[in-house]
């Protein structure tokens, strides 16, 4: 069970990404052009997001007092 949680806090972002992707190329090409490249520039920012977070919590870890 340790294993699937370290897993799913490594690579969520990839996921929801991917997710967000795929929800952005089905509105694309069922007409909904606008509401797809909307939903397109979602996935750079849920990785810059992650990424964001992901410097906060190393720059935290090295932090010491």
């Amino acid at each position: 069970m340790k294993k699937i949680i370290r897993f799913w806090r490594k690579y969520y972002a990839i996921f929801l990404a991917f997710i967000s992707f795929l929800y952005s190329v089905s509105l694309w090409f069922s007409g909904n052009q606008l509401e797809g490249i909307f939903v397109g520039i979602w996935v750079p920012s849920i990785l810059g997001f992650y990424l964001a977070i992901h410097q906060a919590n190393r720059d935290n870890k090295n932090i010491r007092l």
